[in-house]
């Protein structure tokens, strides 16, 4: 529980809010039984305190955007949690009960991310962003994308990740006849190991980029570092061929597999002529798991296949995970779609069906969600599994707080929910329980009835302070003329409250660098953004990149609040890029299309916009809005910018009590729309 007890002036800073503010934190600890756990350590922003008898804890200290929690107790895995203030005081103040993991004699800990390269946009970023990695700097800079999930990933006593690129000195000349290549310099090596990862898997689709002359120096890098792994090789035998470790008396093999042999010449995947990732048909999973089952060997498989981008997995990916489980594989680890999809406790053993990216520069806003996944097996049985969400912000993984963390955990929690797994909370966290299921139980079937009140100048509201473990049940509209609908939003940070988070600036929006700061004051939170205004230039703001996943005629809704001192006219667009347009092409050459044009009045607070269109129907590939800022009495002026998004709506008007959730996105509303003003608040039951 979060209390205010002295409010003084902020300073803002790069990295956090320097404030004479202070707060209290308040928490539980508890075992996996829910018993308390007395003298647990936390420590929070370098201040130190110990749980009670009853397991709560207590912290003074000052206020800051960010509090990361580590909890340790002996005899118990150690936990970090990572919370916003914001977020804090948008949940009535309160953390939900953090439960330890209790250590046994073969209870081992693994952690596992998604995809992983630091080359391409790390080096020669867009939109003159900064450089990531500096040639002068590499180590250093590699280290730097990874500093904020080295705690995370160095919890476990085995951590792995999909190194989804080849690794070289410099650029291999023998490309493959590709669209999309890959290549990262050898530090990335030394920063995934300073991170704490243990292990790679070379099972994917861009292991053979540069074909043999990059493999070669690929595993010539791998071959020097302490990094194990698996998943390729220079021939079919030696791709197949699994990594072995022995973790805390436990005898443990790592394999990896591509899912389809790709149709270049020659293929992506190894055989008897050339070398290349491991290919993962029926056959070679499970005579490969079989072999490592028959050695007694705990065996994890790593899988590359699916669709990209998509919600759920092909029919061939489910099953080849859940055929290598059945041959006696422990459990499944799947990636390339680039965006999370659901977890499955299959027969009690886990398949997670894609990671997501963890370290990628892909610039579009639905890549930027995803996970780091704790699993603990006692001897080989699953035990348990804890997600932690993940906002890859600025090609940087950061642990995903607010607005993300929400996107991160309703999106896992609701896909999961429909394979009959059940995600519940620990803290900010997601955990998977042995023997579980997402039917109901007991104290799952009290309901929980909150009230959302609608300001009386909006239609549209955001619903990210909800529960994001639990599914809506029941709207009640007070006002029984009124319909509802409900939304996604497709831009992250739409409230501006981790824009400066983490030293890794957001790389999503498209402004005026030099004429934007940020504010210590915000219409819903603690900030927003200022943008100065020249006396007779216009300015834009908007979305840096084409949203890629999105679905074509949709009905759409821009929602954003503007505070200014000076008459200011917005006028809203939306570009498109078409199927076979290059990305450059589109950025300078498509034409911008006119949703509408509004002008706001000089100091009258903040001010709500929303504007209604479709998306494109045909045609594009990808689209954004922007927004044209012009001072209309020629004064140089700010205008300050929050809650900038850009909703999809995933159904209909409707007064049903129970929504009609007849597709998945709607189950993972953000968003909540009302067709007129309303006077009484809106009644949501979990």
């Amino acid at each position: 529980m979060l209390r205010t007890f002295l409010c003084a002036f902020l300073v803002f800073c790069s990295h956090h809010v320097i404030a004479f503010e202070q707060y209290t934190l308040q928490g539980k600890i508890t075992n996996e039984q829910a018993a308390a756990l007395t003298e647990a350590t936390i420590v929070v922003n370098g201040t130190t305190q110990h749980t009670d008898a009853s397991g709560q804890f207590t912290i003074e200290l000052p206020a800051a955007d960010i509090y990361q929690l580590t909890i340790s107790k002996k005899g118990y895995f150690p936990t970090i949690q990572t919370f916003s203030h914001y977020e804090l005081s948008q949940n009535a103040a309160t953390i939900a009960d953090i439960t330890l993991v209790k250590k046994t004699k073969k209870r081992v800990m693994l952690a596992f991310g998604g995809d992983v390269m630091m080359g391409r946009r790390y080096y020669k970023p867009y939109f003159g962003d900064d450089v990531l990695i500096e040639p002068e700097d590499k180590l250093t800079d590699s280290k730097a994308i990874v500093e904020h999930i080295k705690p995370y990933m160095s919890l476990a006593d085995y951590a792995a990740v999909n190194l989804e690129t080849q690794i070289a000195e410099e650029k291999p000349t023998e490309r493959a006849p590709k669209s999309v290549t890959f290549y990262s310099q050898p530090e990335t090596l030394d920063a995934l190991t300073w991170a704490g990862i243990d292990y790679v898997s070379l099972g994917n689709n861009h292991t053979y980029d540069y074909m043999d002359s990059g493999l070669h120096s690929t595993l010539a890098f791998l071959d020097d570092s302490p990094l194990a792994y698996s998943g390729a090789g220079v021939n079919e035998e030696t791709a197949l061929k699994a990594h072995t470790e022995t973790i805390k008396g436990t005898d443990f093999s790592m394999l990896g597999y591509v899912g389809w042999e790709g149709s270049a010449n020659p293929t992506q995947t190894a055989n008897h002529q050339h070398g290349g990732a491991a290919y993962g048909s029926m056959e070679n999973i499970l005579s490969s798991v079989a072999k490592q089952v028959a050695e007694d060997k705990v065996t994890i498989v790593q899988y590359h296949g699916s669709q990209e981008y998509a919600n759920n997995p092909t029919g061939v990916t489910e099953q080849r995970l859940k055929s290598a489980l059945d041959a006696g594989a422990a459990l499944a680890i799947a990636h390339h779609p680039h965006v999370t999809q659901g977890l499955e406790l299959y027969d009690n053993k886990l398949i997670a069906y894609s990671m997501g990216n963890f370290i990628f520069d892909q610039n579009f806003s639905a890549t930027q969600h995803s996970l780091i996944l704790y699993v603990w097996l006692d001897d080989g049985k699953f035990h348990r599994a804890e997600i932690v969400p993940l906002y890859v912000k600025g090609y940087k993984p950061t642990p995903a707080t607010g607005t993300n963390r929400y996107t991160v955990m309703k999106r896992l929690t609701e896909l999961s929910k429909q394979r009959n797994t059940k995600i519940t909370m620990s803290g900010g966290h997601g955990v998977i329980q042995a023997e579980n299921s997402a039917t109901k139980s007991v104290a799952d079937n009290k309901k929980v009835t909150l009230a959302i009140d609608i300001a009386d100048n909006e239609k549209v509201t955001p619903l990210y302070q909800l529960p994001w473990h639990k599914t809506i049940q029941q709207i009640n509209m007070l006002n029984t003329d009124v319909s509802y609908r409900l939304g996604t939003n497709l831009i992250n940070g739409s409230d501006f409250e981790s824009f400066a988070l983490f030293n890794s600036p957001e790389r999503g929006w498209l402004f005026d660098r030099a004429a934007t700061s940020l504010n210590d004051f915000g219409a819903s939170g603690r900030h927003s953004l200022a943008v100065k205004l020249t006396a007779d230039t216009a300015s834009t703001f908007g979305m840096q990149s084409f949203r890629r996943v999105y679905k074509p005629s949709s009905a759409m809704t821009i929602k954003a609040k503007f505070n200014v001192e000076e008459p200011v006219k917005v006028s809203f667009f939306w570009q498109g890029r078409k199927k076979r347009q290059k990305l450059f092409d589109a950025f300078k050459n498509s034409p911008k299309h006119l949703i509408d044009s509004i002008e706001l009045s000089p100091n009258s607070g903040w001010q709500n916009v929303e504007l209604d269109f479709n998306s494109p129907r045909i045609g594009y590939k990808s689209f954004r809005v922007l927004a044209e800022l012009k001072s209309l009495n020629g004064e140089v002026t700010t205008v300050n910018i929050d809650d900038f998004a850009l909703v999809e709506w995933q159904s209909a008007f409707s007064k049903n009590l129970k929504p009609n959730f007849y597709n998945t996105l709607s189950y993972q509303a953000a968003y909540l729309g009302v067709n007129k003003a309303v006077s009484k608040p809106v009644m949501l039951t979990f």
